[in-house]
């Protein structure tokens, strides 16, 4: 069973091509941005089985065929062996497969070995490339998130990395060279996508009676976001 907070018929934004997009519930991080809070407890969503969720994917064949299903949260890895199967039963029709996760939950092991096995595609969150931004910006530690790129790397398997962009924390020249100079070691990236901090999640927060961190954050502007893109964006 795995609990899950959400889904998405026809996503766009989360791999290539029209995406079945599940949302995990469930997180140990807390970023100053996040616009789901409501992912992140651990007790919350609806639990499914894994033949629950395929058959909803499977209404959707159509329209995903080229593209695929992706598994986001949350943190979809604290339910790995959900992932797992599901992958598996979504590899039996040939369906591509892509995992959205933060990687903050890496191990050296089996289980992740198999889940290299049906997975196609990983789209990777580095929250910040310094250790101790990332703890303030996020409550917990980097290594793992980078850790679980270097081994994606030396397994070969395919990568898509993400970074928000916000202002007093990423938004920063010396951070994002930093940033690149990381993802230059790495041969497996693909594409490398810049998310422009928002504010469109404050409302859930006023109704979960959370403080917003970031309420007086200004936005950045389309030159920083310029800038930003032309740092990181690897050309292979």
């Amino acid at each position: 069973m795995g609990r899950i907070h959400s889904f998405e018929s026809f996503g766009t934004v989360d791999g290539p091509g029209v995406r079945f997009v599940i949302f995990m519930q469930g997180c140990p991080l807390r970023c100053k941005y996040c616009h789901n809070p409501d992912t992140w407890k651990f007790d919350g969503g609806e639990e499914y089985s894994v033949e629950d969720v395929f058959s909803q994917i499977k209404k959707y064949l159509n329209y995903i065929r080229d593209g695929g299903v992706t598994i986001s949260g949350g943190e979809p890895l604290r339910q790995i062996d959900f992932v797992i199967d599901l992958f598996k039963k979504c590899k039996e029709i040939n369906l591509h497969t892509a995992l959205d996760t933060s990687g903050i939950y890496f191990q050296d092991n089996q289980k992740y070995e198999e889940l290299l096995q049906y997975t196609d595609l990983f789209l990777l969150d580095i929250k910040h490339i310094d250790d101790n931004m990332h703890k303030d910006l996020t409550g917990m530690s980097n290594q793992n998130i980078l850790k679980f790129a270097k081994y994606l790397d030396e397994h070969g398997k395919k990568m898509w990395i993400r970074h928000v962009l916000v202002n007093g924390y990423t938004n920063n020249k010396a951070y994002l060279l930093q940033t690149r100079e990381f993802i230059d070691t790495l041969n497996n990236v693909e594409k490398v996508e810049v998310l422009p901090y928002h504010k469109l999640g404050i409302k859930k927060y006023e109704q979960m009676h959370i403080d917003y961190p970031l309420k007086d954050t200004k936005l950045c502007t389309k030159e920083e976001i310029a800038q930003a893109k032309e740092i990181l964006n690897v050309k292979r």
